[in-house]
């Protein structure tokens, strides 16, 4: 089984060598992991961006299921990126796991960025604009998708001293996958 590894972790200083220790923790399951910065790109050329895009999108579709970072990012929710990539696999029917090394619902998340006040019976930011508040970890489009089309959301007990290298969750995100490469 092949694992399309998405997620912010392509931002981080040491990049490469996370997306080394995932693939790692895959080829001990015996599954092979597809870390999007492993794909050929001329870093140089005019149109890199459309290549990075072409490059993740022809990884997914040779891919059996990804392991998607939700952990938030940059703001409350998860990358943007890694969302469309989990919508791009769900999509196309594939085996979607996910964890977030962040294990705060995402109306706790929001109030760490905006003032929150509850008016109605809902829950509004200081623009006035409703606050999801279905006490799920982040949007319901990507916890449901998870859990219609793979497994739901995997988050700790608690959330790790270094939310970026730990891969306790991923590695369950794994374990998963693994059982049901020895299922189908």
């Amino acid at each position: 089984m092949k694992i399309y590894l998405a997620g912010p972790d392509v931002f981080l200083p040491d990049a490469v060598e996370i997306g080394r220790q995932k693939a790692a923790i895959c080829a001990r399951f015996g599954l092979v992991g597809l870390y999007p910065l492993d794909n050929a790109i001329d870093l140089a050329a005019p149109d890199v961006s459309r290549q990075i895009f072409a490059g993740n999108e022809a990884m997914m579709d040779q891919a059996d299921a990804i392991i998607a970072n939700l952990t938030s990012f940059r703001g409350a929710g998860a990358d943007p990126g890694t969302v469309y990539e989990l919508g791009y696999m769900a999509g196309r029917g594939k085996f979607c796991l996910a964890y977030s090394n962040d294990c705060a619902v995402y109306a706790d998340r929001v109030r760490r960025f905006v003032d929150v006040t509850s008016e109605n019976g809902r829950l509004v930011d200081a623009q006035g604009l409703t606050v999801e508040d279905f006490g799920l970890a982040d949007n319901l489009m990507m916890i449901h998708a998870l859990e219609l089309h793979g497994c739901p959301l995997v988050t700790p007990a608690a959330m790790p001293i270094d939310v970026w290298h730990d891969l306790a969750a991923f590695e369950t995100c794994v374990r998963m996958a693994a059982a049901r490469a020895i299922t189908t």
